[in-house]
Protein backbone atom coordinates (compact mmCIF):
# COMPACT_ATOMS: atom_id res chain seq x y z
CA UNK A 1 0.00 0.00 0.00
CA UNK A 2 1.17 3.52 -0.72
CA UNK A 3 1.48 5.82 2.28
CA UNK A 4 1.59 9.60 2.22
CA UNK A 5 3.71 11.11 4.98
CA UNK A 6 3.81 14.80 5.84
CA UNK A 7 7.16 15.46 7.49
CA UNK A 8 7.90 18.81 9.14
CA UNK A 9 11.65 19.48 9.20
CA UNK A 10 13.96 22.28 10.24
CA UNK A 11 14.90 24.25 7.14
CA UNK A 12 18.62 23.34 7.14
CA UNK A 13 20.96 22.42 4.29
CA UNK A 14 21.16 18.67 3.65
CA UNK A 15 17.94 17.67 5.41
CA UNK A 16 16.37 16.36 2.19
CA UNK A 17 19.47 14.26 1.55
CA UNK A 18 19.40 12.82 5.08
CA UNK A 19 15.71 11.90 4.87
CA UNK A 20 16.05 10.34 1.42
CA UNK A 21 19.20 8.52 2.53
CA UNK A 22 17.38 6.99 5.48
CA UNK A 23 14.68 5.61 3.17
CA UNK A 24 17.34 4.23 0.85
CA UNK A 25 19.33 2.56 3.65
CA UNK A 26 16.15 0.86 4.91
CA UNK A 27 15.33 -0.48 1.43
CA UNK A 28 12.29 1.72 0.81
CA UNK A 29 11.64 3.22 -2.59
CA UNK A 30 10.29 6.76 -2.57
CA UNK A 31 7.51 7.03 -5.16
CA UNK A 32 7.34 10.81 -4.88
CA UNK A 33 8.80 13.56 -2.74
CA UNK A 34 8.00 17.26 -2.66
CA UNK A 35 9.48 19.77 -0.25
CA UNK A 36 8.98 23.46 0.30
CA UNK A 37 8.94 26.17 2.94
CA UNK A 38 5.98 26.54 5.28
CA UNK A 39 4.24 29.48 6.92
CA UNK A 40 7.22 29.46 9.34
CA UNK A 41 10.44 30.27 7.42
CA UNK A 42 12.44 28.10 9.86
CA UNK A 43 10.52 24.97 8.79
CA UNK A 44 9.93 23.04 5.59
CA UNK A 45 7.28 20.43 4.85
CA UNK A 46 8.08 17.27 2.94
CA UNK A 47 5.34 15.19 1.39
CA UNK A 48 6.72 11.71 0.82
CA UNK A 49 4.84 8.90 -0.89
CA UNK A 50 6.32 5.49 -0.14
CA UNK A 51 5.23 1.90 -0.75
CA UNK A 52 4.98 -0.27 2.39
CA UNK A 53 3.77 -3.81 2.91
CA UNK A 54 2.16 -3.07 6.25
CA UNK A 55 1.76 -0.51 9.04
CA UNK A 56 4.74 -2.00 10.89
CA UNK A 57 7.07 -0.89 8.09
CA UNK A 58 5.69 2.66 8.24
CA UNK A 59 6.06 2.65 12.02
CA UNK A 60 9.68 1.47 11.66
CA UNK A 61 10.59 4.20 9.17
CA UNK A 62 8.79 6.82 11.27
CA UNK A 63 10.82 5.85 14.35
CA UNK A 64 14.02 6.07 12.32
CA UNK A 65 13.04 9.48 10.90
CA UNK A 66 12.42 10.86 14.39
CA UNK A 67 16.05 10.02 15.21
CA UNK A 68 17.16 12.60 12.64
CA UNK A 69 17.80 15.87 14.44
CA UNK A 70 16.06 18.01 11.80
CA UNK A 71 12.73 16.12 11.91
CA UNK A 72 10.11 17.96 13.98
CA UNK A 73 6.87 16.08 13.24
CA UNK A 74 5.65 13.21 11.06
CA UNK A 75 2.04 12.60 10.11
CA UNK A 76 0.79 9.64 8.08
CA UNK A 77 -2.05 11.34 6.20
CA UNK A 78 -2.84 8.35 3.98
CA UNK A 79 -6.27 7.73 5.48
CA UNK A 80 -7.03 11.37 6.40
CA UNK A 81 -9.51 13.50 4.50
CA UNK A 82 -7.05 15.58 2.52
CA UNK A 83 -6.59 17.61 -0.63
CA UNK A 84 -3.97 16.07 -2.92
CA UNK A 85 -2.54 17.50 -6.11
CA UNK A 86 0.23 16.97 -8.63
CA UNK A 87 1.46 19.28 -11.36
CA UNK A 88 2.70 18.14 -14.75
CA UNK A 89 4.14 19.93 -17.75
CA UNK A 90 3.66 17.91 -20.92
CA UNK A 91 5.31 18.74 -24.24
CA UNK A 92 3.24 17.28 -27.08
CA UNK A 93 3.99 17.22 -30.79
CA UNK A 94 1.46 19.49 -32.47
CA UNK A 95 0.88 20.72 -35.98
CA UNK A 96 -1.95 22.46 -37.80
CA UNK A 97 -3.66 19.11 -38.40
CA UNK A 98 -3.92 17.96 -34.80
CA UNK A 99 -3.69 21.18 -32.76
CA UNK A 100 -7.49 21.56 -32.43
CA UNK A 101 -7.85 17.98 -31.09
CA UNK A 102 -5.13 18.66 -28.52
CA UNK A 103 -6.87 21.89 -27.48
CA UNK A 104 -10.13 19.98 -26.95
CA UNK A 105 -8.38 17.54 -24.61
CA UNK A 106 -6.77 20.46 -22.77
CA UNK A 107 -10.21 22.09 -22.32
CA UNK A 108 -11.85 18.88 -21.09
CA UNK A 109 -9.19 18.46 -18.39
CA UNK A 110 -9.18 22.16 -17.47
CA UNK A 111 -5.49 22.25 -18.29
CA UNK A 112 -3.61 25.24 -19.74
CA UNK A 113 -1.46 25.79 -22.79
CA UNK A 114 1.76 27.34 -21.47
CA UNK A 115 3.75 27.54 -24.69
CA UNK A 116 3.00 27.17 -28.38
CA UNK A 117 5.60 26.52 -31.04
CA UNK A 118 5.34 25.43 -34.66
CA UNK A 119 5.84 21.74 -33.87
CA UNK A 120 4.83 21.39 -30.20
CA UNK A 121 2.78 22.73 -27.32
CA UNK A 122 3.51 22.64 -23.61
CA UNK A 123 0.52 21.85 -21.43
CA UNK A 124 0.20 22.47 -17.69
CA UNK A 125 -2.21 20.22 -15.80
CA UNK A 126 -2.90 19.91 -12.08
CA UNK A 127 -4.98 17.34 -10.26
CA UNK A 128 -4.79 13.95 -8.65
CA UNK A 129 -2.67 11.15 -10.04
CA UNK A 130 -5.59 9.60 -11.94
CA UNK A 131 -6.34 12.87 -13.76
CA UNK A 132 -2.70 13.24 -14.83
CA UNK A 133 -2.51 9.64 -15.99
CA UNK A 134 -5.75 10.07 -17.97
CA UNK A 135 -4.63 13.18 -19.88
CA UNK A 136 -1.22 11.64 -20.55
CA UNK A 137 -2.85 8.54 -22.04
CA UNK A 138 -5.08 10.68 -24.29
CA UNK A 139 -2.14 12.82 -25.44
CA UNK A 140 0.15 9.85 -26.03
CA UNK A 141 -1.06 9.13 -29.60
CA UNK A 142 -0.06 12.68 -30.64
CA UNK A 143 3.52 12.09 -29.54
CA UNK A 144 4.63 13.12 -26.08
CA UNK A 145 8.11 14.60 -26.29
CA UNK A 146 8.71 15.30 -22.62
CA UNK A 147 6.94 15.10 -19.24
CA UNK A 148 7.92 16.78 -15.97
CA UNK A 149 5.92 15.99 -12.81
CA UNK A 150 6.12 17.41 -9.30
CA UNK A 151 5.00 14.43 -7.30
CA UNK A 152 2.15 14.58 -4.84
CA UNK A 153 1.57 17.46 -2.46
CA UNK A 154 -1.15 17.10 0.14
CA UNK A 155 -2.83 18.96 2.98
CA UNK A 156 -5.33 17.63 5.52
CA UNK A 157 -8.65 19.44 5.22
CA UNK A 158 -9.53 22.19 7.71
CA UNK A 159 -10.67 21.07 11.13
CA UNK A 160 -8.98 17.70 10.77
CA UNK A 161 -5.50 18.55 12.16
Amino acid sequence: MKHTLAIMVVNNPGVLSRVAGLYSRRGFNIDSIAVGPTEDPKLSRMIVVVQAEDDAQIEQITKQLYKLIDVVKISDITMDDSVERELALIKVAANSGNRSEILQIVDIFRAKIMDVAEQAVIIEVTGDQEKLEAIISLLHPFGIREIVRTGKIAMVRSGKR
